[in-house]
């Protein structure tokens, strides 16, 4: 199976869970370390499913590179987003220093989006 095939159902999961964490920070919790954990991840992770969708409707569009920023920003904000959840309900404090990992994909997805025009593949000439 095409790998780009995943990335749609992998952004309506993100875009999914970024919306229960956002309510679940703003309606379920009473702490208020958490509740900013939750809605930090889930702006995060919201953000980034909507990035990670433009990067693939541009991808289909023949900039080939903007598949990996699709991948990169649903990985880093699985991580980012992911930890700061886990925080939230109590993981142990060690596991926020994976949490930059998760930055650093994002940040990556971001760079690669902003120098793929310049790699863009040429169709050859008939």
């Amino acid at each position: 199976m095409d790998s780009s095939r995943l990335i749609l159902p992998l952004v309506g999961l993100s875009g999914f869970l970024a919306v229960c964490a956002g309510a679940f920070g703003a309606h379920g919790v009473s702490d208020p370390a958490a509740k900013a954990l939750l809605q930090t991840g889930g702006h995060y992770q919201l953000i980034h499913a909507l990035a990670a969708l433009a990067c693939w409707l541009v991808a289909r569009q023949g900039l080939a590179m903007a598949m990996l920023s699709a991948w990169l920003f649903l990985g880093g904000a699985l991580i980012f987003s992911g930890t700061l959840y886990l925080l939230a309900f109590g993981a142990p404090h060690v596991l926020g220093a994976v949490t930059p990992l998760g930055g650093l994909a994002l940040l990556a997805g971001w760079a690669n989006l902003t120098v793929s025009p310049f790699f863009r593949r040429r169709k050859p000439s008939v």
